[in-house]
């Protein structure tokens, strides 16, 4: 089966993990047919582009939804503890995971890339360069100091 193509920012980060942004019904529909086991989604329900009841969508999907709640304005280190140990828990299962544009997403992994799995920047910043190039908290986030006085740099999208 192919990979959703309509899916906005979709990234394959391996074969048993993918990211993007906000999928629809059907969308999650087409990820479930992937054989995916888990969504994890970093995004706010309170967010406009939010789906509506996305955890009971994702069960009668057949999968298994874990929602960790991050304030774009104030990611914190429980928010990253929370994912490495949702990562953990998934295993070997494949797992989707999601916020509103995969911004917060991208540099979660890339930071996860670069101090739980030990890969270099060269090769942990390629996804998150597809996505944007965080400035200010974010770029404290995943420890970029050269850039938290910066601001966001998207990847040829205003978002």
């Amino acid at each position: 089966m192919n990979d959703p193509a309509d899916i906005t920012n979709w990234l394959r980060l391996s074969d048993l993990i993918t990211t993007s942004g906000q999928p629809s019904e059907d969308q999650l529909a087409a990820i479930a047919d992937l054989g995916v086991k888990h969504v994890v989604n970093l995004a706010l329900h309170t967010h406009a582009l939010a789906l509506a009841n996305e955890g009971a969508t994702v069960a009668e999907l057949g999968m298994r939804y874990v929602h960790i709640p991050v304030d774009f304005t104030n990611p914190t280190e429980a928010d990253f503890s929370r994912f490495c140990m949702t990562l953990a828990d998934v295993g070997d299962d494949p797992a989707h995971v999601h916020c509103i544009l995969n911004a917060r997403v991208s540099a979660f992994f890339f930071r996860y890339r670069r101090t739980l799995l030990g890969w270099a920047e060269v090769d942990a910043r390629p996804a998150l360069n597809f996505v944007w190039r965080p400035g200010g908290v974010w770029a404290s986030f995943i420890g970029d100091q050269a850039a938290t006085a910066a601001s966001h740099q998207y990847a040829g999208q205003d978002y």
